[in-house]
C-alpha cells in the first residue's frame, strides 16, 4: 500500500473533533480541586465497596488524605453538579476521610525515590505548602531540609485550626511520610535569628519560602491597643499548643470567616461562658461555611451579624465593653470595601476581651531589607506562573505569596514551586506548558436527566454540643461504611463519553474520539482495522452533544486507504470488500429514481 495522503478538508474535519470533543474533559470536581485529585474515581470506588482501591487513588495526588478529609474547604463541592442542581453537593471531603481513616495502611505508602541528585534545597516552613514542595522534590532525588520555627509540624493547620476539628495525631502520622522518605527537619529553628537567610542561600542550591501568614492584624478602631484586645493568630496558636488561655468569661470576636468561628468555638472550650461574634455581613452572606456557623450557634456563640465595630470601651486601661453599630452596606457603588453604618443603631456588649479575626499577615523579617520585593500584607512578590522571586534560586509557596487561602491551595502552590525548582536545576524553561496547574474551569458540559432524583446529602454523626464544648475532642465522627457507600452512590459520574457507551468498537481503540484523532494527526498513520471496524450506524453521532459525524471521518480514511492501495481494500484477505466495491457501482445492484415525474 502506498503512502496515505489525507486532503486538507479531511484533516480539518478531524481537527474540529479534537478541538471540541469533551471526552477527556475532567469532571467539575477534579478540575476545581487545586491538586486535581481523581474525585469521581475514588468516590465511585467507595460506592462499589472498593475502599482500599479508593485510598490508593487518593494517595496518587494527596499525602494528607485524613487531614484534608477533615479541614479542606473543598472547592470541588462548590462546583459539584448536585450543588448546582439541588444545593446538595457530594460530601467529597468526608468520603476522603472515610477511606483514609479506615483503609490507609502505612505499609502501602509509596516511598520510591529517583536517583539521588547533588542539589540541596532548603524549605522555610513545615506547613502544607512547604511539606508538599519537600515531598515532590525528594521524590525527584534532591536533598531536602525543612526549617521550622515551631517545635511541631503542620504550620497553620497545626496552630491555626483547633484540635476539635483536626486531631494532632492525624497530622503527625501523615507527615511521617516525609521522614520515611529522607526529608530532614530542623525544628525550633528561627530563620533570621538562629540561622540567617543569607546562610541558607549560600549553603543550598535553592530556597523555598513557605512560612505562611502567622501575624495577626487588627482594625484600627478606637481603643484597639487597649489591654485585653487580642488577635486570632496568637490566640489560636496558644490554644493549639497548650489547650489553655487566660481569657475572660465574656468575650467578643470580630470577623465573619472560618477563622473567626474557630476563635469563638475555641474560646468556649477554654472557659469563656459568653461569646459574641460580630461581623459586617448578614448571616447568609458570611464568608464562613454555613455548617460552621450553625455548629458555633449550637455551642452557644451569640451572633451579631450585620454589625461592625464603633469603639472599644476601657476602664483602668482594660477592656470593659465593645460598642458596635448596624452595617447598612459593605461595599460602595464602585465595588470597593467601604462600609456604611447606621449611626443611630449603636449598642454596647459587656466583655472582658476582644479578639480580632479579620486577616493575617506574613512575618518577612528574616529576609534582609531590599533582598526580595514585598507586597501587601508582608507577602513576597513572585512570578505568577513559576513562583520565582527576583533572586533566581529563591521561590515562594503558599500564603507567603498571597496566592493560597486554604490548605489544599497551599499544597498546590508547593507542588508548583517544586516543579519550578526541578526545572531550574535541569536548565529547563520554567514557564512552558503550565496552564492547568491549580484550579480551572473544565470544558465539560453535562445536563442532568429530567427525572434525576434529588437524593439528600448524608450527614455525619456529631458529639452533642453540650458535651463537646467541655473538651477539644473531635466533634465530627465521620461516616460509617454504610453511610459512606450511600453518600458515594449519589455521584452523577459527570463525564462526556456517551459515544463510548454506545459503540463497543471505539472502546477497543481509544478512551475517547479526541484521543483517537489526535494520534492519527500526530503520526499520520492508522490501523486499517479501525475505520473498517465501524459499521456506519451513526449511534455515536446521535448521542454526541456536538453531533460529530464520526462515521464520515472513518469513511474518509477508508477512501484514502483504498486509493493508496490501487483501489483495493488495505486489509489482507478482504476480497469480499473488493467485490462489494465493484458491485456497488453495478446497475445490477443499484437503482436510480428518475428525476422526471
Amino acid at each position: 500500500m502506498g503512502e496515505i495522503t489525507y486532503p486538507k478538508e479531511v484533516l480539518d474535519k478531524m481537527q474540529s473533533i479534537i478541538d471540541d470533543c469533551m471526552g477527556d474533559a475532567p469532571p467539575y470536581c477534579q478540575a476545581t480541586c487545586p491538586m486535581h485529585t481523581d474525585v469521581k474515581e475514588y468516590v465511585n470506588l467507595i460506592a462499589e465497596g472498593k475502599h482500599k482501591d479508593a485510598i490508593k487513588v487518593i494517595r496518587e495526588k494527596l499525602f494528607l488524605p485524613a487531614t484534608l478529609g477533615r479541614i479542606c474547604a473543598h472547592p470541588c463541592e462548590e462546583e459539584c453538579k448536585r450543588e448546582d442542581a439541588f444545593k446538595q453537593p457530594m460530601a467529597i471531603a468526608t468520603l476522603k476521610r472515610f477511606a483514609a481513616d479506615n483503609y490507609d495502611n502505612k505499609n502501602d505508602w509509596d516511598l520510591n525515590i529517583e536517583e539521588e541528585k547533588a542539589q540541596k534545597v532548603a524549605i522555610i516552613g513545615a506547613g502544607p505548602a512547604g511539606a508538599q514542595a519537600a515531598l515532590d522534590l525528594r521524590k525527584k532525588g534532591y536533598d531536602i531540609t525543612i526549617y521550622e520555627r515551631l517545635s511541631v509540624v503542620g504550620g497553620m493547620m497545626r496552630v491555626g485550626i483547633p484540635e476539635y476539628r483536626l486531631p494532632r495525631n492525624i497530622i503527625d502520622h501523615e507527615y511521617s511520610l516525609l521522614e520515611d522518605m529522607g526529608v530532614k527537619f530542623k525544628m525550633g529553628v528561627d530563620v533570621g535569628k538562629d540561622i540567617s537567610f543569607e546562610e541558607l542561600k549560600k549553603n543550598y542550591d535553592a530556597v523555598i519560602i513557605a512560612v505562611g501568614a502567622h501575624k495577626g492584624v487588627a482594625i484600627p478602631v478606637s481603643g484597639y491597643d487597649t489591654k485585653g484586645v487580642l488577635n486570632a493568630v496568637d490566640f489560636l496558636r496558644e490554644v493549639s499548643l497548650t489547650r489553655k488561655y487566660d481569657i475572660g468569661k465574656k468575650i467578643a470576636v470580630i470577623g465573619g470567616g472560618n477563622v473567626a468561628i474557630d476563635v469563638a468555638r475555641s474560646a468556649r472550650r477554654v472557659g469563656s461562658e459568653e461569646v459574641h461574634l460580630v461581623c459586617l455581613e448578614d448571616k447568609p452572606d458570611m464568608p464562613a461555611h454555613d455548617w460552621e456557623v450553625e455548629e458555633a450557634e449550637e455551642e452557644g456563640v451569640i451572633l451579631h451579624d450585620g454589625f461592625g465595630p464603633e469603639n472599644i470601651i476601657a476602664k483602668d486601661g482594660r477592656v470593659e465593653g465593645f460598642e458596635i453599630k448596624k452595617c447598612l452596606s459593605i461595599f460602595d457603588k464602585g465595588g470597593k470595601f467601604n462600609p456604611l453604618f447606621d449611626e443611630n443603631s449603636k449598642k454596647v456588649l459587656e466583655v472582658d476581651n476582644i479578639i480580632f479575626a479579620v486577616g493575617q499577615a506574613v512575618d518577612n523579617s528574616f529576609v534582609p531589607d531590599g533582598e526580595l520585593e514585598i507586597v501587601r500584607g508582608g507577602r513576597f512578590k513572585v512570578d505568577d506562573v513559576t513562583l520565582q522571586t527576583k533572586v533566581e534560586n529563591v521561590f515562594v509557596a503558599g500564603d507567603a505569596s498571597g496566592r493560597a487561602v486554604i490548605a489544599i491551595e497551599a499544597m498546590a502552590e508547593g507542588r508548583k514551586a517544586a516543579i519550578s525548582v526541578d526545572r531550574y536545576f535541569r536548565g529547563q524553561d520554567l514557564t512552558e506548558d503550565r496552564d492547568n496547574e491549580g484550579s480551572y474551569k473544565t470544558w465539560l458540559r453535562t445536563e442532568l436527566k429530567e427525572d434525576e432524583a434529588d437524593f439528600p446529602r448524608v450527614k455525619t454523626t456529631q458529639i452533642n454540643p453540650l458535651v463537646r464544648v467541655t473538651s477539644f475532642e473531635e466533634v465530627d465522627l465521620g461516616f460509617t461504611e454504610k453511610d459512606a457507600i450511600k453518600e458515594a452512590s449519589r455521584c452523577l459520574k459527570c463525564e462526556c463519553k456517551l459515544c463510548m457507551k454506545e459503540c463497543e468498537m471505539l472502546g477497543d481503540y481509544c478512551e475517547c474520539p479526541k484521543e483517537l484523532f489526535e494520534n492519527i494527526l500526530k503520526s499520520g498513520e492508522v490501523d486499517p482495522m479501525i475505520p473498517y471496524s465501524c459499521n456506519m450506524c451513526s449511534q455515536c453521532t446521535i448521542v454526541c452533544p456536538e453531533e460529530f459525524p464520526i462515521k464520515d471521518r472513518f469513511m474518509d480514511m477508508r477512501k484514502a486507504m483504498v486509493k493508496a492501495n490501487n483501489g483495493k481494500s488495505p486489509i489482507k484477505g478482504h476480497a469480499a470488500i473488493e467485490v462489494h466495491q465493484a458491485l456497488g457501482f453495478s446497475r445490477l445492484f443499484n437503482t436510480a429514481k428518475s428525476a422526471k415525474k
